[in-house]
């Protein structure tokens, strides 16, 4: 089972009890998004196997890295911090995987 601990642990963020909150509320609708993209292949009990856990995982830390998902720019000093993309679905590595799954007409 995927956890906010574990995508903040990805994130390099563990100790961060914010990310953690925000991937805790996160994680419910990245696996809905999985599950229908596979059709519940790849899920037993509602939890998903390895691999489909780690699509959970880098959709959710994405999703998270950025919370408003929209694009902007802080600044702080001589020190600036661009986000220019947010979660616009799955990336090639996790649709490639997800694909494993997917049941498709023939």
């Amino acid at each position: 089972m995927v956890t906010g601990e574990d995508i903040a642990a990805f994130m390099g963020r563990s100790d961060d009890a914010e990310t953690i909150a925000l991937a805790d509320q996160s994680l419910p609708i990245i696996t809905a998004m999985a599950r229908a993209y596979t059709r519940g292949q790849g899920f037993q009990d509602g939890e998903p196997n390895e691999e489909l856990a780690a699509v959970i995982t880098t959709a959710t830390a994405r999703l998270v890295a950025n919370p408003t998902q929209l694009q902007y720019k802080q600044s702080t000093g001589p020190f600036s911090e661009s986000f220019q993309t947010s979660f616009k679905g799955w990336i090639l590595a996790e649709t490639f995987i997800l694909n494993r799954y997917r049941k498709r007409a023939l």
